[in-house]
């Protein structure tokens, strides 16, 4: 049986650091602090584990159900135009699910099947999952299957409707004190942090975060293994079903039976995806998808833009890619998408993912086609990717020639986009971008536009990260002023600005320290032992980034 040790939670705090706490969301200053910190918070989450699971399952469910974990669910866009929300999660209890998910991971991963190239658990990485167990390695499974070269083969493609959504934590609970001893209180522990994300519900998962991605996957594991035993042909990519069957008859008998199966976890698929191909109309779909043409497009998509720098040779495989990319005509296909009704999103976004990959002039006028009037409507599903393509321009110090042309192209959204600035998800990206350098339209779209209308703590702080990285004392003050009505989210960023304002956060920091120990707790602190919250002042005296 699997036990949890204080190596999971060290590499969840180190992939934290490395890679941040929600895919959806942009990299944070909390991620720097627990890339700073992360041993000492590791430690403080494997004494916690410790001490509640020797409480037993009934005391361990009442001190969780006791604490106030923070959490805020911010909205999301989707596709064009969909949205889903995202949920920011208090950085510590962020270690503490991924630790108790690498754990999970870890015990259900033998338990796989095959069939199933989603999130797959990879043991000797910093990272959770291996990468070459994609949605690509997924299609081309399905085209290996014999079946297919039956003249009356049919294949059904279809998901999960609103999955993460709907999965029931008493179902995840159960399948996890499947892996762990009877008297351990991991399942219990995790229902519990579940339905205080879930705001007391009893379903749904938290977006955009690796545990979630774990959880489903353990739940999805039983429904795996209940189709092979019928004797199903399936291959699954997160909520995603490719079912083969050799005829039309076994195929709607397999379909009935997933739908069976779902319903006992209370899932259901979703009708307007559900189709049934021939054989050879699928085979043609998707080696037309992978493979077939020799265009620009299609190689630009082709291409892995994932740069691991510990690699044997890091910096000749940047050089490869590199050299890869300037082979194509990025502004031809940029071009050719502005011109189309639904322009392809996943195009725009590995677009966007080149752009330090470029010669300075070419990145800009590359950002001025994605940014401009004309053309940031329709792209507006790639959003999130775009304004990572222009902070990695704008922090980079070799693309200095640019920064100013690239400011000019960020306000100008401010005058002519502000609309795509409401979701919130997409309100923080576009914070993060413009925090380089004041303007005037910046300065009132900050204080006024954001800060002095937004609920969300999480938008507050990236608020409060630009009037850092300007030097605003006036801001700063004006804030400051205020720190007693703040949540803890904000006061612990107010704080870290402080130390950009000489005496006066000096004075500041003095006036108010005693009250961080009250404010700041995470609720599990012992007398004797490191905070969250000492920690992170600690951090914040040697922070100049």
């Amino acid at each position: 049986m699997q036990v949890i040790k204080l190596e999971h939670f060290q590499r969840a705090a180190e992939e934290i650091g490395k890679h941040g706490d929600n895919d959806t969301l942009p990299f944070n200053m909390d991620n720097r602090f627990i890339a700073k910190k992360s041993e000492q918070l590791a430690k403080i989450a494997f004494e916690y584990f410790e001490r509640l699971n020797k409480s037993g399952k009934k005391s361990a469910a009442k001190q969780l159900n006791s604490l106030q974990i923070f959490h805020e669910r911010l909205l999301t866009p989707t596709g064009a135009y969909g949205f889903r929300t995202s949920t920011k999660i208090h950085p510590f209890w962020n270690i503490y699910l991924n630790g108790l998910a690498i754990a999970i991971a870890e015990a259900n991963e033998p338990y796989r099947s095959s069939r199933a190239h989603s999130y797959r658990y990879a043991a000797d990485m910093v990272e959770f999952f291996d990468r070459s167990k994609s949605w690509r390695a997924y299609k081309e499974a399905t085209l290996g299957e014999s079946l297919l070269d039956s003249p009356n083969a049919v294949v059904i493609q279809t998901d999960i409707s609103s999955f993460y959504e709907h999965i029931y934590h008493h179902r995840v609970e159960n399948c996890i004190d499947d892996l762990f001893e009877e008297s351990n209180t991991v399942g219990t522990q995790i229902d519990r942090i579940l339905n205080q994300l879930s705001s007391g519900r009893s379903f749904g998962l938290p977006v955009g975060g690796q545990c979630a991605r774990v959880l489903a996957e353990l739940l999805m594991t039983s429904i795996d293994s209940l189709l092979s035993q019928n004797g199903i042909i399936w291959h699954r990519y997160v909520d995603d079903f490719t079912l083969i069957a050799d005829s039309q008859a076994k195929a709607y008998e397999a379909l009935s039976i997933l739908s069976n199966v779902l319903a006992d976890y209370g899932l259901s698929l979703n009708r307007s995806k559900t189709t049934l191909l021939s054989s050879k109309h699928y085979k043609d779909f998707v080696t037309a998808q992978l493979f077939a043409s020799d265009d620009q497009a299609s190689k630009l998509k082709e291409i892995d833009l994932y740069f691991d720098p510990y690699t044997d040779d890091p910096h000749q495989d940047y050089e490869d890619l590199q050299q890869t990319v300037k082979e194509i005509d990025l502004q031809a296909l940029l071009a050719a998408e502005t011109s189309k009704s639904q322009p392809d999103a996943y195009l725009v976004s590995q677009i966007s993912r080149t752009l330090k990959l470029q010669e300075p002039i070419t990145a800009l006028q590359l950002c001025r086609t994605l940014l401009s009037v004309q053309n940031l409507n329709a792209f507006r599903a790639s959003w999130p990717t775009i304004m990572r393509g222009v902070i990695a321009l704008r922090s980079d110090s070799d693309f200095v020639s640019i920064h100013a042309m690239l400011d000019t192209c960020l306000d100008e959204v401010i005058s002519h986009s502000k609309h795509l600035l409401l979701p919130e998800s997409n309100c923080l990206h576009f914070l993060r971008a413009i925090r380089f350098k004041k303007t005037e339209a910046r300065s009132v779209f900050v204080t006024t536009e954001v800060f002095k209308k937004t609920k969300y703590e999480t938008i507050k702080r990236e608020c409060i990260e630009c009037w850092r990285h300007w030097k605003d004392r006036p801001s700063f003050i004006s804030v400051r002023n205020t720190w007693s009505t703040q949540g803890a989210e904000v006061q612990r960023m107010l704080w870290l600005a402080s130390h950009k304002f000489g005496d006066d956060g000096l004075h500041f920091r003095n006036q108010v320290n005693n009250t961080t120990d009250t404010s700041w707790t995470v609720g599990i602190e012992v007398k004797s032992g490191t905070s969250f919250g000492s920690l992170f002042k600690h951090w914040t005296e040697t922070c100049d980034s």
